[in-house]
């Protein structure tokens, strides 16, 4: 569950060089609208489901210009946000910044995967957020306690397809390739 953190600013809220400038000691925090939330901790299911994603599609995209990034990688959503998906797949080259290299600018895809106190946000908050992204083609929402993989692709300039999907695969436009919720889930 996110709180907030407390922050010293005139207006009370951070733009996105002080956030990306500040040591929060090894914990996980986020930006929203200029106000810092600090994240808690996955659970072992959510951790797996995250990792089998990067292990998954990592051997698919070597050589093509493409890249999965774990939760590390910022991806800004606004002005004054930030939000540091489960998963998300890169597919340009970037310079490195100093700390503006935690933002390689827009990626291709990305995952959340849902626990029940990040589920509203994901679902309310960053799924509009992601589909704002000129370059996102594809957000997947894993929800590891019913198994169920929510896929939402873009369909054009301004549409988007939203399923939920029980068995089988998914198809990642953006990347050309299928994930199969067998290995999104696989135990070992």
């Amino acid at each position: 569950m996110a709180t907030p953190f407390a922050n010293d600013s005139a207006n009370g809220k951070v733009d996105i060089d002080a956030f990306l400038d500040m040591d929060f000691g090894g914990r996980k925090a986020e930006l929203d609208d200029g106000v810092i939330f600090m994240m808690a901790g996955g659970s072992i299911e959510h951790a797996g489901v995250a990792a089998n994603i990067i292990m998954t599609l990592g051997p698919k995209l070597r050589g093509t210009g493409c890249r999965p990034f774990g939760s590390d990688l910022a991806v800004q959503t606004g002005p004054r946000s930030i939000r540091y998906p489960d998963v998300s797949i890169f597919c340009r080259p970037h310079a490195d910044d100093g700390d503006r290299n935690k933002l390689i600018g827009q990626p291709r895809a990305v995952f959340e995967v849902l626990s029940p106190s990040t589920m509203l946000l994901d679902e309310r908050t960053k799924v509009p957020e992601y589909q704002a992204l000129a370059d996102v083609q594809d957000i997947v929402l894993i929800d590891p306690d019913t198994r169920r993989v929510r896929h939402i692709q873009r369909t054009g300039p301004h549409g988007w397809s939203d399923q939920w999907v029980e068995t089988g695969a998914i198809h990642l436009t953006s990347i050309g390739l299928d994930l199969s919720l067998d290995d999104l889930f696989a135990q070992d």
